[in-house]
């Protein structure tokens, strides 16, 4: 049967279909960041990188829009499935998975005769080490200070292992998808009839930011938060940011936030400054030091519990963000269902292949027929 509508028409569709294909992605993007957020790690913003795979499983599909669209959805929902949208995390995420974005993009444009250089392994742990070595820059500044030094080593090893580890999947997914090779054909086409129209949004942009009084008052709030030079007022707050977070349901994890405290203000004491508190061996404890690394880890605590109770009344993300976001959120309601390890599924799970349940999943979920 062949189309029966204007070329514009189709194109019309056609960019509503790519739309679709990124909140697909982003929706499976979300699901593995909320697998990784469950896996037991010594700080907050440390994560296995699971929610890469989407990316670079769409970096033989996307155009350069399409796919930093997809990052920046990966990023802000992250951030929301894990409450940390107001705090130092939603930075770390957003320049680490910028800049592997990036490296990730440019490095498989590069080709010889037709062919490209870096295999998706490889890119993978370019991408890994890129993303960790910002994130590591950054906790030099904001959290740790030279403390940080103790934490790279094992960090960006941890890193690369993961990054490698997807990269293999994404290549031997990539060999093996009917849902990609299917999108690639869609590419192809969807390249012609660019060229014959000027791209038009695929979705509605109009929306925009409505901040109600709470909003304003809650920002007021972690302004006041982050200006406060007094330990204990920054730590009181802390200590009723996690109060409301529980009371509300929110389920914040008190002694993850106990580690996380004790590992930052640990990893501040070095280079000592201040009045001498305590030394015994290598090890010295200067007030000065003390003092900086308790306020670190406190508002890094404080900001995550703030975050987790500032998302109730957070206005939606405007435009297309928003929209993508909101279909991807709902796109993921199906991929909870579809992986859900319910008894009477159990035993298909495991006797099925991963790689080929996802493959299915896709395409189902595009309209694919999968054979």
């Amino acid at each position: 049967m062949q189309w029966s509508g204007s070329s514009a028409e189709l194109y019309r569709l056609d960019r509503q279909a790519e739309s679709r294909d990124i909140a697909l992605l982003g929706a499976l993007c979300l699901f593995l960041s909320a697998l990784d957020h469950v896996i037991p790690k010594p700080l907050p913003f440390m994560r296995l990188g699971l929610a890469n795979l989407p990316l670079l499983i769409a970096l033989d599909i996307f155009t350069a829009k399409h796919f930093f669209l997809l990052a920046l959805i990966k990023v802000f929902g992250q951030s929301l499935i894990t409450g940390t949208l107001f705090s130092y995390i939603l930075l770390f995420s957003l320049v680490g998975t910028g800049l592997s974005a990036v490296c990730m993009f440019i490095l498989r444009r590069i080709t010889y005769k037709g062919k490209c250089i870096f295999s998706l392994a490889g890119i993978g742990i370019i991408g890994a080490f890129a993303s960790n070595s910002a994130q590591l820059l950054l906790a030099r500044y904001l959290v740790f200070g030279y403390g940080i030094s103790f934490l790279a080593p094992p960090f960006l090893a941890a890193g690369i292992v993961s990054g490698a580890v997807l990269g293999f999947f994404a290549e031997a997914f990539s060999r093996q998808s009917q849902w990609l090779r299917l999108q690639r054909e869609k590419a192809v086409s969807s390249r012609v009839l660019a060229r014959q129209h000027e791209p038009t949004a695929a979705l509605d942009s109009s929306r925009t930011f409505v901040f109600s009084i709470h909003s304003i008052f809650l920002l007021c709030l972690a302004a006041f938060f982050l200006l406060v030079p007094y330990l204990p007022v920054r730590a009181a707050l802390c200590l009723l940011f996690f109060i409301l977070a529980y009371a509300m349901g929110k389920k914040p994890r008190p002694v993850l936030m106990l580690i996380s405290i004790i590992m930052i203000s640990l990893c501040n004491l070095y280079p000592p400054f201040g009045k001498i508190l305590f030394t015994g061996g290598p090890i010295i404890i200067a007030e000065g030091s003390l003092i900086r690394g308790l306020q670190r880890a406190v508002t890094m605590a404080g900001l995550i519990m703030f975050s987790k109770i500032a998302l109730s009344a957070a206005p939606p993300f405007p435009g297309k963000i928003g929209l993508l976001l909101q279909e991807s959120f709902a796109i993921l309601e199906q991929l909870n269902r579809e992986f859900s390890i319910e008894k009477s599924k159990r035993e298909n799970i495991k006797t099925e292949k991963l790689m080929e349940k996802i493959d299915k999943t896709l395409c189902r979920i595009s309209g694919f027929n999968y054979s």
